[in-house]
């Protein structure tokens, strides 16, 4: 390569911000995307999904020529025909039949988690001084088979929420985080930093035009500490210079209180992620599995309730099963087994349903083997999930526009009147057109025509933040923007008053 191809090749390169660009001020977060449209509803939407990881009790072969623990993706990376085993694994665990599967099933959005090593045959700079520094050649195709994976589930209207489950030098002391040593050595390496920078800049401005995917997590279970709590804040900052709108994930690192909080007090669209299990404590293997179906609906229900409010509606649970430990389940009977297992996830479904903003079971399925507990393909056939998830999309929705002014006309009335009695002057014209934007919404979502459930309003706050904002910059700011704000707000009303006529 001549000097003058260099300098091009050079300059052609993306540039990432460093931690020294990101000690000056970020400055105010605008909202850039107010005219939402139907391209929006895949991230704003209630998320019901599933997806799996390279783990061996999940994909043993994917293990089998692994070196030293065989536990993690850089045992995996070091062992013998290592790119041949990933690629033969990413090319046969995923194929069209799950996507189907999936969609016929109600699924609309899956989480699936990457290592920062998956972006180094488009990305090298993501390894030098990195654990994975010399395995790039293993991850050569990998970025282009995650590509795949989040077109071939938009060809089935399923949405994608890619999750850095492994960054450099392990977030967690698990083998999942990349590597088998035990230690958590990301915040004590500039390298692992600026690897994990890297590949989380990469990531927004690679993903963020796709429609499909629905957003991007920066960690998986980290270990909490004030160092993570820093952390979160100037990655925050760095990626909302690349964009403002993009909704990030971040895990509560087992500190729910904490986290929901400062999701809720930011600005832009930041999300909570929760992971509920109740079988790996001494505490969750002493209770039985009716006490624990119990304990979720009177006391994992109310502090749900409650973490929704803090998180401004910005919340979901990222992992969740009907794993029961055996200890807990207290019986060798397979059916009373499984009828534990199913009252426990559906007192699960009914609370998730209830105060989330979505939930992804974890996992899809094993490779082999039965296991009702972790496998989605198992506990559906055991019937201890459920068949379908959501309401099914009906393909006959009439857009009935005098049903639409009939009704308007009704609540107008209804409003206007209640507020003159009282006295003062009032821009009721702001309560027409949120009326309207609420009806327009609803027939958006009920009618969007991506996978086989009917989608629903998940991020109200952020949608409505949205419209509240398109309506102050069309129709002017006053003090009586609420008008406009309350009939928007009842979507899931008019989304009722619409579906009926579905039938017709």
């Amino acid at each position: 390569m001549g000097l003058l191809s260099k300098l091009q090749h050079e300059f052609m390169r993306p540039k990432y911000y460093t931690q020294t660009e990101l000690a000056g001020p970020l400055g105010t977060i605008s909202l850039n995307r107010l005219d939402l449209g139907p391209q929006d509803v895949w991230r704003y939407r209630k998320m019901r999904g599933s997806w799996f990881t390279l783990e061996p009790w999940i994909v043993h072969r994917a293990f089998r020529s692994a070196s030293g623990m065989r536990a993690s993706d850089l045992d995996v990376a070091r062992g013998k025909n290592a790119q041949c085993i990933l690629e033969e694994h990413w090319d046969t665990f995923m194929i069209d039949d799950d996507w189907i599967w999936l969609s016929q099933h109600g699924i609309n959005t899956v989480r699936i988690p990457i290592g920062y090593y998956h972006l180094s045959g488009q990305e090298p700079r993501v390894l030098p001084n990195t654990d994975f520094d010399g395995y790039g050649a293993v991850y050569a195709s990998a970025w282009e088979y995650i590509k795949k994976a989040i077109e071939r589930a938009g060809h089935y209207g399923i949405g994608v929420l890619i999750d850095l489950h492994a960054a450099a030098g392990a977030q967690n002391c698990d083998p999942h985080s990349g590597t088998s040593t035990g230690r958590v050595y990301l915040w004590e390496s500039p390298a692992n930093l600026e690897s994990t920078s890297i590949a989380l800049q990469f990531l927004v401005r690679n993903l963020s035009p796709i429609p499909n995917c629905v957003g991007l997590e920066l960690l998986n279970e980290p270990s909490n500490s004030d160092k993570l709590r820093a952390w979160y804040e100037s990655t925050l900052a760095c990626l909302r210079r690349i964009s403002p709108d993009f909704p990030i994930y971040l895990s509560d690192a087992w500190d729910l209180p904490y986290y929901s909080k400062f999701v809720g007090d930011r600005p832009d669209f930041v999300v909570a992620d929760h992971h509920v299990y109740r079988s790996f404590t001494e505490d969750d293997q002493a209770k039985s599995g009716d006490q624990h179906t119990e304990l979720i609906r009177t006391s994992t229900a109310p502090l749900l309730e409650e973490m929704l409010k803090n998180a401004r509606g910005n919340l979901i649970i990222g992992e969740w099963s009907a794993a029961l430990h055996a200890n807990s389940l207290r019986s060798d009977d397979d059916g009373e087994q499984d009828r534990q297992r199913r009252a426990f996830a559906q007192a699960q479904l009914e609370c998730f349903e209830a105060h989330t903003a979505g939930y992804f079971f974890w996992t899809y399925r094993k490779e082999s083997g039965w296991d009702a507990g972790w496998s989605m393909r198992n506990a559906t056939r055991a019937e201890i999930l459920p068949s379908f998830y959501g309401k099914k999309r009906q393909l006959r929705i009439v857009r009935d526009e005098n049903k639409k002014a009939e009704l308007m006309d009704k609540a107008l009335k209804t409003h206007t009147d209640y507020w003159t009695a009282k006295g003062g002057s009032y821009e009721f014209f702001r309560f027409e057109d949120g009326f309207s934007q609420g009806w327009e919404d609803a027939f958006l979502f009920i009618t969007f025509p991506h996978g086989t459930s009917m989608s629903e309003l998940g991020f109200r706050g952020e949608w409505l933040k949205r419209r509240n904002a398109r309506h102050a910059r069309d129709r002017g700011a006053s003090n009586f923007t609420w008008q406009f704000a309350q009939p928007t707000e009842d979507l899931q009303i008019t989304v009722e008053l619409q579906l009926p006529t579905a039938n017709q």
